[in-house]
């Protein structure tokens, strides 16, 4: 059975909350460091996992702490194989609301699969903070505008 789920999103008294996850053998966070204080910086409510989590533990914790948004960065080249199980856990847990955004190595040719799966996103390096930012804020918001039409 799956859990109940009671969504609230971002509005303009509630921020934007991202989980900046770390899945699998991956060791290296300098990189989900630096966008969580970005994020931070930009107004954002941040929760890091820390390293070596599992696509179970991430959507288990995105679920229970409320986000918009799992920032997943991946350097180990297991993208093909975390990805498609972390949305597969949020079809299950009906939590497919939740954006699904990539950064790290990932090959340009393996983008549109990705996409196509529901990433919504993949920043590769080099980045600029700004558009990562702005790209969540203009995702998340009118997401939020059409939720609260709704109600």
């Amino acid at each position: 059975m799956v859990p109940f789920r009671l969504v609230q999103h971002a509005t303009p008294t509630r921020p934007i909350r991202v989980l900046v996850a770390k899945a699998g053998l991956d060791g290296h966070d300098r990189g989900a460091k630096i966008i969580a204080r970005a994020l931070r910086d930009a107004g954002m409510e941040v929760l890091y996992t820390g390293l070596r989590k599992t696509p179970e533990s991430i959507v288990q914790a995105a679920i229970e702490e409320d986000v918009d948004c799992i920032g997943l960065s991946i350097l180990s080249g297991a993208h093909n194989a975390l990805v498609p199980r972390l949305i597969t856990l949020l079809k299950e847990q009906k939590a497919e609301d939740i954006l699904l955004v990539l950064g790290g190595t990932i090959p340009q040719a393996d983008i549109p699969a990705l996409k196509e799966k529901g990433v919504a996103e993949v920043f590769g390096p080099g980045t600029p903070l700004d558009a990562i930012i702005t790209f969540l804020q203009q995702k998340i918001q009118p997401r939020t505008a059409n939720l609260e039409a709704r109600a």
